[in-house]
């Protein structure tokens, strides 16, 4: 079949030229960190925002003249920093049987 040949040959074509990333090497730092400090965890928590701040419409006589995007869209880091929050509430309820509401 010509389609299972033509993914492969573009799987192989990536593996041969990977992109160079600089920022890989903190986002594997980032989703390396480990909580184990209910302090720790709790500033993590705090630090994080539960959601993506400052998207805004700029509205002028009735029209939108223009966007700005959320900030996390703006952030390379975006994924990492929320996987770390989660797991510093996974950390706090699972291990210190804490109550997550004040957080979210």
């Amino acid at each position: 079949m010509i389609l299972p040949s033509l993914i492969n040959s573009l799987g192989e074509n990536h593996a041969k030229n990977p992109k160079f990333d600089v920022l890989q090497p903190l986002r594997e730092w980032l989703d390396n960190i480990q909580i184990d400090n209910r302090k720790f965890a709790k500033l993590i928590a705090k630090l994080i925002p539960a959601q993506c701040p400052f998207e805004r419409d700029i509205v002028l006589f009735g029209r939108k003249i223009a966007h700005i995007p959320p900030m996390c869209k703006l952030n390379p880091f975006y994924d990492q920093f929320v996987g770390l929050r989660f797991r510093a509430l996974c950390y706090l309820v699972d291990e210190c049987g804490e109550d997550i509401q004040s957080y979210c």
